[in-house]
């Protein structure tokens, strides 16, 4: 394949994904504004932290999804690398003009637990495919994946742990039902995501068949801060091969199908959950 082909496919791959990213990020405004935020239900992350502060002062919910995200997106430029960060940046820049956008229609159902339910779908789907896509509209993931590399807690438990405090604190504001309806969407959110993604708890652990290993390796290393296994390797047909195995998180997948991508369009790679994780498999990235 020439450089020149490689290249426009490159192109047209990040096309695309930049038109998923905005098509997930309209979903996600359209859950929030027409199902969630008209009945003082919560998301989790920093996207709950601003419908509190919305609430509370009138100032409109975007503005405080674009500020309080910023240094969350610091982080996870740091951590991630541009591409993630540069996708990051655009999801939540469309997520939130859209919130503008929604927010002057009527609200669609006048039932809080159909608000819920429906709310927490399309909320899922939305952010569904905006992590497939590569990027986020809530910055806390990346901060939770770096408290998670420095503590004992997996980042689906961080994440889970501050959520409850969120809810916690809207059970006190706006009521315990509230409360309820907003952990109720928490999860339901989170099962349409496993549905559309990857995995929301659970890690998942890759093997690339590969003749640039070490190459790829050192780029998994140098961008995710993890360590891989590799094993030598022999095909029947395609003779000695480079075997990698390594375990990432959900949110580190699409970068790390994008490095295999980028030294080797040829690499075989399976990708698989995994159920529990015991050792320190992950490494602390090196400055």
């Amino acid at each position: 394949m020439s450089d020149s082909k490689s290249l426009k496919i490159v192109i047209i791959k990040n096309i695309f994904s930049y038109i998923f990213l905005a098509i997930g990020a309209v979903i996600a405004a359209f859950a929030i504004e027409e199902f969630l935020v008209a009945k003082q239900i919560l998301d989790g992350g920093v996207v709950g932290i601003s419908i509190i502060l919305s609430q509370l002062t009138g100032i409109k919910l975007s503005y405080f999804t674009i500020i309080l995200n910023i240094p969350f997106l610091i982080v996870g430029w740091r951590i991630l690398g541009k591409n993630f960060a540069f996708k990051a940046t655009f999801a939540m820049i469309i997520f939130s003009i859209f919130l503008v956008v929604f927010e002057e229609m009527g609200e669609i159902t006048d039932d809080p637990l159909l608000a819920t339910v429906y709310g927490g779908l399309f909320l899922g789907l939305g952010v569904g495919i905006i992590l497939k896509a590569g990027g986020c509209v809530d910055g806390f993931d990346a901060v939770s994946l770096l408290l998670s590399k420095k503590t004992q807690f997996s980042t689906g438990q961080i994440i889970l742990f501050f959520n409850l405090i969120i809810f916690s604190c809207a059970g006190f504001i706006f009521g315990p039902d509230r409360a309820l309806y907003s952990l109720l969407t928490y999860f339901i959110t989170s099962k349409v995501i496993d549905i559309v993604e990857t995995g929301m708890e659970q890690g998942k652990a890759v093997m690339i068949i590969t003749e640039n290993g070490e190459r790829i390796a050192d780029n998994i290393y140098k961008h995710l801060g993890r360590t891989v296994t590799l094993l030598e390797g022999e095909g029947l047909i395609s003779g000695k091969k480079i075997v990698l195995y390594c375990v990432v998180t959900r949110i580190e997948l699409s970068e790390l199908k994008r490095i295999v991508r980028d030294d080797d369009g040829s690499a075989f790679m399976t990708i698989s959950d995994v159920s529990e994780i015991v050792g320190a498999h992950i490494k602390k990235k090196k400055e």
